[in-house]
């Protein structure tokens, strides 16, 4: 959606319909593109840096998300109050809402995003199983919606071979999914999707696709105008998950599979153009052991991972984001892309990962991010913000750049080591355990990495002998007095005074 000719974003009201670590970076585009930023807060919500970053900030509601964030007529009375020209929503909320989108339009403001029939279209997963597979690029064995008898669904599970996924119609970020290995395990598999899809979504729509075992998951970041011209940034390993959740994401692969880049870029930009998308989007596949791919589902918005294509490509999204939904052309062409160095994120989430990744809440009493060449912080929290259970555990995203992944790794870990935050339990120590893993340093990973291998009791042996390190340090400083910081410890990342 947006003008049918090119205008300039300088001088332009953008209501930003989000909060946290994505609102701050859409801000920070929209300075930097001239704009005038202006962002909605919750109760929760009042001393968040998104409200501090924009030009204006505007009380949305309380602090649960259905009275606050999404709350579209609470949303749209702001942005006239406002007067804002410009809705950008984004990831989560109502990102990938179709009905909002329209409801942007009809008030007569520029959506910042594909349109709402694009947003329709690859909402409904067996939709877009369809359009698809109309494109000629590879899905991954599957079904429609799933009928209420349970003995189809077992006849059409059998026809694709065991193990098979159950997934929700309508879903995303791993809700609504069970996998099923043999006959007396869908049943329950199903009722357990369609549950959790019902209570996630509004829709208890489900659907069976064929399980690929050890797969890797592999995106491709798009970007097109209204103009027709359509281009790939490349692809994001996202393979490093729990729960069908990302943890950690990189580009480029290191998938050992000569032109895999080329022909997924391809594919995706095949599937863009059959169903006339503009503006950013990302297609995700899954990958075999074999170096075939499948379509996964096309997410029609900004990913949480953009930050490292950015990092490879010097391509910056939200900008361009910006600048197509006012009509303007792209300025990319696919032959003058570059790919330069090796980029990490870590998604930094409020969570206990020694307890099962258990949500964490609590006041941020102290906070440090790491600094240094390469090095990248999108983060949405200050030192004395109460993380509360209200919102998405994301605090924010460490990325790194360097000139190859062994390096990236290395600069990953010397960052991580620096990473310092009080008063709310975050996952930093797995991203630490993680980096270290032979499995992650070789590239040999896929999507059950952390199920298979994870072990929380190294996680909390580690930050053990990290605590009794600094408690040895302040006995030494105390009985010696000031004078020369004691030696590395072996085998590990940064200084004693730093853990003391």
């Amino acid at each position: 959606m947006g003008t049918s000719r090119s205008e300039p974003v300088a001088g332009r009201r953008i209501l930003v319909a989000n909060r946290g670590e994505i609102a701050c970076r859409i801000l920070r585009a929209i300075r930097e593109e001239g704009g005038i930023g202006i962002a909605i807060y919750s109760e929760a919500d009042r001393a968040a840096p998104h409200s501090a970053l924009a030009d204006e900030a505007h009380e949305v509601g309380p602090a649960p998300v259905g009275e606050s964030y999404l709350n579209a007529e609470r949303i749209l009375e702001i942005a006239r109050l406002s007067r804002a020209e410009m809705v950008h929503p984004g990831y989560g909320f109502f990102a990938e809402n179709a009905g909002f989108a329209r409801a942007v339009g009809d008030a007569g403001l520029i959506w910042v995003g594909p349109s709402p029939e694009a947003i329709e279209v690859m909402g409904d997963k067996i939709a877009a199983r369809e359009a698809v597979g109309a494109s000629g690029v590879p899905v991954v064995p599957g079904t429609g919606a799933l009928p209420p008898d349970r003995e189809t669904a077992v006849r059409l599970a059998e026809e694709i071979g065991y193990p098979v996924l159950l997934k929700a119609a309508f879903g995303g970020g791993g809700k609504g999914m069970r996998i099923a290995r043999d006959a007396d395990g869908l049943t329950a598999a199903i009722d357990l999707a369609s549950r959790e899809a019902e209570r996630a979504f509004g829709d208890a729509t489900i659907y069976i696709e064929k399980w690929i075992e050890k797969p890797r998951h592999v995106e491709i970041q798009l970007l097109a105008d209204q103009h027709g011209r359509i281009v790939h940034l490349g692809e994001r390993e996202c393979s490093i998950q729990r729960r069908h959740q990302k943890l950690i994401e990189e580009s480029p692969s290191p998938a050992p599979f000569p032109g895999l880049r080329d022909r997924m870029g391809e594919a995706a930009v095949r599937i863009a153009r059959e169903i006339g998308y503009a503006n950013a989007g990302t297609v995700e596949f899954l990958l075999d052991a074999q170096g075939s791919f499948y379509f996964l589902e096309m997410n029609t918005r900004l990913q949480v991972e953009h930050p490292v294509t950015e990092m490879v490509t010097g391509v910056d999204l939200v900008r361009r984001q910006l600048r197509i939904a006012l009509g303007g052309p792209l300025d990319l062409a696919q032959e003058k892309i570059d790919w330069r160095g090796h980029a990490i994120e870590c998604r930094i989430n409020a969570e206990d990962p020694e307890h099962g990744f258990v949500p964490a809440t609590g006041r941020i009493r102290a906070l440090h991010l790491p600094e240094g060449p390469g090095v990248r912080n999108d983060s949405g929290i200050v030192r004395g913000q109460v993380v509360t259970p209200h919102y998405d555990p994301l605090l924010g995203k460490l990325i790194v750049w360097d000139e190859d992944r062994p390096r990236a790794i290395a600069r990953m870990r010397r960052a991580l080591s620096e990473h310092r935050i009080a008063g709310c339990r975050a996952n930093v120590p797995f991203h630490l355990w993680m980096m270290a893993h032979p499995r992650f340093l070789e590239g040999t990973i896929d999507t059950g990495l952390v199920e298979e291998e994870l072990k929380p009791a190294e996680i909390a042996a580690d930050r053990t002998e990290t605590l009794a390190v600094a408690a040895a340090v302040a006995a030494a400083y105390r009985k010696c007095g000031a004078g020369p910081a004691p030696a590395r410890a072996e085998g590990r990342d940064g200084s004693p005074w730093k853990w003391l």
